[in-house]
C-alpha cells in the first residue's frame, strides 16, 4: 500500500478507507496475462495498488507495475473501473477499504520481470483459460471482465 494509505491507518486503524488504485493487465505477444501471486493472502491478481497523493491514474498503475514486476508499461488502453458497495475488500490484517480502481491494459512493455518480496511471492504469465482459480477478491471481477472481453480475440 502507498505510503499514503499507510499513514492514514496510523490515524483511523482497520476502518474503511475510500481507496484510489490501479492495475494492469499486461499481456505478452503469446497472450498470456502476467498475474503475481501476493504476499498478503497469497491470491494471484494482476499489478496494482494505491494511489499517492498528486498522482494520476496513469502514473499510479505505471509506478506499481515497476515496483511488482520490473516492467515499464508502454501505451495503456483503459479495461474497467471499478467502485461502490461490491469493490469492498478487508485484507487479511483487518485492514478494510472501498476500492476505487481504475484497471488498463496493455501488450507494450520492456525490461526483465523480476518480483519485490516484500509484496510478491511469484510472477507468471498464464494463457486466459489456464488463470488459477485462488484469485485475489478485488481483482476477480477485472480478470473474468478481460477474459470475456479480450480473451477471446488473443
Amino acid at each position: 500500500m502507498s505510503g499514503y494509505i499507510m499513514d492514514l491507518r496510523k490515524v483511523v486503524g482497520s476502518r474503511p478507507l475510500i481507496m484510489p488504485a490501479a492495475g494492469v493487465v499486461i499481456v505478452n505477444s503469446d497472450g498470456q496475462i502476467l498475474l503475481q501471486q501476493r504476499t498478503d493472502n497469497e491470491c494471484w491478481g494482476i499489478p496494482g495498488g494505491s494511489m499517492d497523493l498528486g498522482e494520476s491514474f496513469e502514473d499510479t498503475a505505471r509506478r506499481e507495475v515497476r515496483e511488482e514486476t520490473g516492467l515499464e508499461v508502454g501505451k495503456l488502453e483503459l479495461l474497467y473501473v471499478n467502485s461502490g458497495k461490491d469493490a469492498f475488500y478487508e485484507y487479511p490484517n483487518g485492514d478494510q477499504v472501498y476500492g476505487a480502481a481504475v484497471v488498463f491494459t496493455t501488450t507494450e512493455f520492456t525490461g526483465t520481470v523480476k518480483l519485490d518480496p516484500d509484496e510478491t511471492l511469484d510472477l507468471r504469465w498464464f494463457l486466459p483459460k489456464s488463470i488459477p482459480t485462488n484469485i485475489n477478491p478485488p481483482d476477480r471481477p477485472i480478470i473474468d471482465s478481460y477474459v470475456k472481453h479480450k480473451g477471446q480475440v488473443l
